[in-house]
């Protein structure tokens, strides 16, 4: 007995949507700086500075629809109330190749996930140079981006994307 061949089924649904891609694809420091504008003096200060952080993202296309250039900026500031005792600034990037995304999706992505990725390369960074500067380590705390990209939506007046929200 000979057995036919099958035929593939037809079917009648619409094809499916292309798979979502995202990979990281390098991750490093663009620009890194430090200044401390009152060594070697400002070492034989006893004075605990006031210390502030400052975090910011953005986004650019490398490669159109397929490579993008995520950018975490962290700047720490050490000030005395007469003068600094250290700015360091980090800008921690990575190339991100995304790819089968909405245009709401993608923004989320991009607001999101790749600066979550990034944060722990830049907190690594910060506190290593601050070390190596001579001052105690300063770690950047965790920081929820999903939050901040929300806050960024309401501002511009935007609705998040159902897959947006918790």
């Amino acid at each position: 007995m000979s057995e036919q061949p099958q035929q593939p089924q037809q079917s009648n649904a619409e094809p499916a949507a292309p798979q979502a891609i995202f990979s990281i694809e390098k991750i490093y420091i663009k620009d890194m700086s430090l200044e401390v504008p009152g060594a070697p003096k400002i070492f034989l200060s006893n004075e605990q500075p006031q210390v502030d952080v400052s975090i910011h993202t953005g986004a650019t296309i490398v490669e159109q629809g397929a490579l993008y250039e995520v950018v975490l900026t962290a700047t720490v500031t050490a000030k005395l109330p007469e003068r600094t005792v250290f700015l360091v600034e980090v800008a921690q990037a990575g190339l991100f190749h995304i790819r089968n995304l909405s245009p709401q999706d993608l923004d989320g992505v991009l607001g999101i996930l790749c600066p979550t990725t990034l944060l722990p390369y830049a907190r690594e960074a910060v506190s290593a140079t601050v070390a190596r500067a001579g001052f105690p380590p300063v770690v950047l705390q965790h920081m929820d981006f999903n939050q901040v990209y929300m806050q960024n939506l309401q501002q511009r007046g935007e609705q998040p994307a159902p897959s947006q929200v918790n």
